[in-house]
């Protein structure tokens, strides 16, 4: 027993609202974690894609359908697997483009449109994008081939000699200059 605001309390049951109590916190951070990253994939391509209608086709669902189409062709990695997903490419196996075009043309916020896309297609929510590197302060020497392949394949580029690990990362420094000149380290 112990003595608690001039209460005796259980240890026992102290020790179990503690623990509920523990459980209760990390139920909620991981909640917040997962509500961050929810859909971030589907949120950003419906941003983006948002921008670039005119504000008559902002409120026309058909309009949306047929830009989202023409959008999706130029679309990269992982927006082009959404995009095939929800049936914006030719050789998508569904098409559910007509359950996010309404929502956008009433205003519904993109956030909402992607919770409505997941209840058709739990894909849609899944999808995550690729953690960017930040060529400015990592040490080239110390990524894995496939990273320095990763880097060359985004820039679109590639190391048809490359044999050696050290073939990849000259070519990813040679090729900085152009495509990340901000992450350039000038060498004495």
């Amino acid at each position: 027993m112990l003595l608690l605001g001039g209460f005796f309390v259980d240890s026992k049951l102290m020790i179990s609202l503690l623990a509920l109590l523990i459980i209760f916190c990390g139920d909620s951070l991981v909640a917040a974690k997962k509500k961050a990253d929810h859909c971030e994939v589907c949120v950003g391509v419906l941003k983006k894609f948002g921008d670039t209608l005119s504000a008559d086709e902002k409120t026309n669902p058909s309009a949306i359908e047929e830009q989202f189409k023409k959008w999706c062709k130029s679309a990269k990695k992982k927006e082009e697997r959404f995009c095939y997903y929800i049936g914006g490419i030719s050789t998508s196996a569904t098409y559910i483009v007509g359950e996010m075009a309404k929502p956008l043309s009433w205003g519904m916020p993109p956030e909402k449109v992607c919770d409505k896309l997941e209840k058709k297609d739990s894909q849609v929510c899944e999808l995550r994008y690729d953690k960017e590197i930040d060529l400015s302060s990592t040490n080239l020497n110390k990524l894995k081939v496939k990273e320095l392949k990763k880097i060359l394949n985004d820039w679109d580029e590639q190391c048809v000699a490359c044999t050696e690990k050290s073939d990849f990362v000259k070519r990813v420094k040679d090729l900085m200059p152009k495509h990340a000149p901000g992450s350039v380290k000038n060498e004495l």
